[in-house]
């Protein structure tokens, strides 16, 4: 809600809470730390601080792809958002890549007219 506001420090300390919290109750790779982590990341894409967007989509993302069972929707969402920053920061080629990737992964796991085809 705060980040929706424009209200990023608030966003970014509730977030910080948050994750703190988990730490004393969740295993380092629990899957909350890297939803976690992607809010975090979409706070900062909102205040154009690409470069630590990308730390935090990139360290959620590999708690994404080392948990069992491994959920690709989660992934392909991973996948999309790194692409939005190397968009972002101008990598066009990265950012393809990862849209591609982003694209097969949902093409894998739902069906032809599912929306999110229509927007990956």
């Amino acid at each position: 809600m705060y980040q929706k506001l424009g209200h990023y420090s608030t966003a970014l300390s509730f977030y910080d809470k948050a994750i703190e919290l988990m730490k004393k109750a969740l295993p380092y790779n629990h899957p909350d730390f890297a939803s976690s982590y992607s809010n975090v990341g979409s706070v900062h894409m909102s205040m154009g601080q690409y470069s630590t967007a990308l730390l935090f989509y990139e360290k959620g993302n590999q708690i994404h792809e080392s948990t069992f069972p491994v959920s690709p929707l989660h992934l392909a969402s991973d996948y999309a958002n790194i692409g939005s920053v190397h968009k972002s920061l101008g990598d066009y080629s990265k950012a393809l890549a990862y849209y591609e990737k982003s694209l097969k992964t949902y093409q894998k796991t739902l069906h032809s007219y599912h929306p999110a085809l229509a927007t990956s």
